[in-house]
């Protein structure tokens, strides 16, 4: 046996304290968000293993960077596709074995091309999950032929909206409510401006900036915030507690596409097999199933989608996954300098500046 030391945040607001790990496969550690420590996920692991990965949290993925470069250690890690270019420049990551992964051939063909996914002909994450970033807002209390990404700086909605505590989500939004989603990766100084004016044209209008998605969910049900932009997991748990709201999917008004996965950390100090049982029972068709009957986000692997119920597909509107890549913006590796920009000048208009 032996114990990991782990962390609390006060970003995700999640505390995990020293954990005995029991060697039959439990001292796996894995730096994820919170809730994924889901053993509908990862049931074939603990088939094999007869017990269950340790986990800790991170609230963002700027968190989970700076905690990795400070010494943290963990096995495996969960961050999204636009994150990884920048794990592997710091040298934070091993390259991903395809010819281990049992689930590779059965991945979407789409997922498996996106950028983060593999660099330069080397795989570097394993996908998970995916779905979209987009406005979500309340059908009782705004016309849908009112709604568009310019409507959240009207002032008749001062106080009324939210968006995420995220410089990148920001920008992205900021970016195909001003025209220049193509070049969100690399904004020139003068789309960079127009992205900011447009977030600071917003800011009277913003409610509170959200880290947790459940404080957006409650404040959404409850009318306090009429409009916020939102993975589509809060669409769903408002439609699941009877809240009449619906993310916004004309990708020609503006949609954001995310893919998010599991990456082997240099830290990592379990057997290889652990590592890729790990990572094959996370992409299993049972686990696909899962996420999408169950959280309501497509998974990665294609016959999960011939095993989930038919009517929650169309319900959720993943029925068709072809329809969510075609024309939107997908959250990639910013240019680093940009990044920079971003986050300085995020912070200063969060302070009204």
């Amino acid at each position: 046996m032996k114990t990991r030391e782990v962390i609390c945040s006060l970003t995700s607001m999640a505390c995990i304290i020293p954990v005995a790990a029991f060697s039959a496969g439990s001292d796996l550690h894995i730096f994820d968000w919170s809730g994924y420590e889901d053993p509908g996920f990862f049931g074939a692991y603990v088939e094999k293993r007869d017990s269950a990965p340790t986990y800790s949290y991170f609230g963002s993925q700027e968190e989970a960077f700076t905690k990795l470069q400070s010494g943290f250690e963990a096995d495996l890690a969960h961050p999204c596709t636009d994150a990884v270019r920048k794990w592997v420049a710091a040298d934070l990551l091993v390259p991903i074995d395809t010819s281990k992964l049992a689930n590779w051939d059965n991945l979407l063909p789409q997922i498996k091309d996106v950028d983060g996914i593999s660099i330069d002909g080397t795989t570097w994450m394993v996908p998970f999950e995916w779905g979209n970033t987009g406005l979500v807002y309340r059908t009782d209390m705004i016309e849908e032929d009112e709604i568009s990404l310019q409507v959240l700086a009207d002032p008749k909605y001062r106080g009324q909206i939210s968006i995420p505590d995220s410089a990148s989500s920001a920008y992205a939004l900021a970016s195909l409510a001003t025209g220049n989603s193509a070049d969100y990766t690399n904004l020139s100084d003068e789309q960079f401006k127009q992205a900011s004016d447009f977030l600071r044209s917003i800011h009277a209008n913003v409610r509170f900036y959200w880290s947790d998605a459940g404080q957006l969910d409650q404040a959404i049900a409850s009318g306090e915030v009429l409009m916020g932009w939102a993975w589509n997991q809060s669409e769903l748990n408002l439609i699941w507690n009877g809240t009449p709201a619906v993310m916004m999917r004309d990708v020609s008004k503006g949609i954001a596409t995310w893919v998010c996965g599991y990456v082997h950390l240099k830290t990592a100090d379990v057997s290889e097999e652990q590592i890729y049982d790990m990572l094959n029972a996370l992409t299993d068709a049972k686990s696909g199933k899962y996420i999408i009957e169950n959280w309501g986000y497509p998974h990665s692997n294609s016959d999960a989608f011939t095993q989930a119920d038919p009517e929650l597909l169309a319900t959720y509107g993943f029925d068709d996954p072809d329809s969510f890549f075609e024309g939107s913006l997908f959250f990639d590796a910013v240019n680093p300098e940009l990044e920079a920009k971003m986050l300085q000048e995020f912070e200063r208009i969060k302070a009204g500046f």
